[in-house]
């Protein structure tokens, strides 16, 4: 496979410490199955899956339990076999209450047969390869959890040329990414090759960053066609961004409101990669991932797979524990992931990362006044006006906010970063955004009241 060094570099950006040494070198570690697992219903970006399993009810792994409900969303499965003991309103990573199935393990693992395997995917018909990842309940596992099977179906008239396929894994601390490219070079290949063909994309590109050799060199020896490569990437954040990684790829922009659709490409991740692969080839439903283990106070730092519904604790102690009392916990990592009020929060679909703090290193700073440095403008993929967004929101100036496009901003966390001020900029966004989203959930439900006046 041949290989380019990519040399475009996006405006704005930061280059935090890696931190990636503590976790990158010890192989993969598969979990135990828990005697409990409590499985979250929402595990993806849009509707909450429907629970479809009743309270006494004999699962195996791979059953249904919660059903997509609506287009933009996705199906949930059974982990493992047992017995539904069941649901229970519990905290998400991302701080709000979601329902949980609470499924107790027989310990039998018996794998249902729901999906049956289609190891001949290449000469099956292109719609049955993406009702099969569908019917998995697969979704992105390095973002927001974007169900799969609507962003590799685009719209007609989206013609996608390109797959660039994101092995960047640009934010500190997390190597799962890495750690699956070294050990499942074989079934990321696969799945590119299977997304490859549901695309129709002519060209393929393998996007890792340069602090990344032994990844680079796993893929370089693959043999393939020419329109197959590697590009090696510039360590930078927040490189793993689908606009930003376009760019650097192809130095195409992709335009603000845009899809990477709108210019031909599609970008998946690693572990989405592997997940469609275990979908079609083996007729497994995504049940499980890959999760760093890290911090500077964990003992033992690494990488495990885990079920769903498993508790970050199980995880915590499969690597040995901690040396003092963590003062902070995230889901992911430290410029995009959820600070977690204990370890008793299920892994899910997207938890890419289970980041532990000592005091030493999850130190509090105050907020302070905006001294209009500019840094946080500066910092700015996407070249947006972070003070000037953030002194909107506090003033409750929401339109002004939506105005300078505050609805663009993928809350990667550069201005946080570098402000000197401390000011938490990506929560005032996210704040924005909230208001935005009830704004838009009210008008629907006025317009539906007066749809069905009318028919009345």
């Amino acid at each position: 496979m041949k290989t380019i060094k990519s040399t475009r570099m996006f405006g704005g950006g930061v280059h935090p410490p890696e931190k990636k040494d503590l976790s990158c070198k010890p192989a993969l570690v598969t979990l135990p199955v828990p005697a409990i697992l409590k499985v979250p219903l929402v595990q993806h970006l849009g509707a909450p899956a429907k629970a479809v399993v009743e309270v006494g009810a004999q699962v195996k792994r791979g059953d249904m339990i919660g059903a997509a409900a609506g287009f933009i969303s996705a199906s949930v499965h059974a982990p493992t076999s047992g017995v539904v003991k069941g649901f229970e309103m519990l905290p998400a990573a991302v701080g709000r209450l979601v329902q949980h199935c609470v499924i107790e393990a027989d310990g039998l693992d018996a794998r249902s047969d729901l999906i049956q395997p289609l190891p001949d995917w290449e000469s099956r018909d292109v719609k049955e390869l993406i009702d099969r990842v569908a019917e998995a309940g697969v979704v992105g596992m390095g973002g927001a959890g974007f169900p799969t099977h609507v962003k590799i179906n685009p719209p007609p008239g989206k013609r996608v040329h390109t797959l660039i396929v994101n092995g960047a894994e640009c934010e500190p601390y997390l190597t799962s990414d890495h750690r699956m490219m070294l050990e499942r070079t074989a079934d990321v290949w696969e799945g590119i090759r299977i997304l490859r063909k549901i695309l129709g994309a002519q060209k393929v590109w393998i996007c890792i960053e340069e602090n990344k050799p032994d990844a680079i060199a796993a893929f370089a020896k693959i043999d393939c066609d020419d329109d197959v490569g590697v590009a090696i990437l510039k360590t930078f954040y927040p490189h793993g961004s689908e606009k930003q990684h376009i760019w650097a790829t192809l130095g195409v922009e992709v335009p603000a409101g845009g899809l990477p659709a709108d210019v031909g490409c599609v970008v998946e991740n690693i572990g989405t990669l592997i997940a469609i692969q275990e979908a079609v080839v083996k007729g497994w439903p995504s049940d499980s991932r890959c999760v760093t283990v890290t911090g500077e106070t964990v003992v033992n730092p690494g990488n495990f797979y885990a079920r769903c519904g498993t508790p970050y604790a199980d995880l915590i102690a499969a690597a040995g524990g901690t040396r003092e009392k963590p003062r902070k916990m995230i889901a992911g990592g430290p410029m995009m992931g959820f600070a977690v009020a204990n370890a008793q929060v299920a892994v899910t679909k997207t938890t890419s990362g289970i980041l532990v703090l000592d005091a030493a290193h999850a130190t509090e700073f105050s907020s302070m006044a905006c001294i209009s440095c500019g840094r946080c403008n500066r910092a700015c993929p996407l070249r947006l006006l972070p003070s000037e967004m953030s002194c909107a929101i506090e003033a409750d100036d929401i339109d002004t906010a939506i105005d300078l496009h505050v609805i663009d901003c993928y809350e990667c966390g550069c201005c946080s970063y570098v402000c000197p001020s401390h000011r938490p900029l990506v929560q005032h966004f996210r704040r924005a955004k909230g208001v935005l989203a009830a704004r838009n959930a009210k008008a629907r439900a006025e317009a539906q009241a007066k749809a069905q006046e009318k028919k009345s």
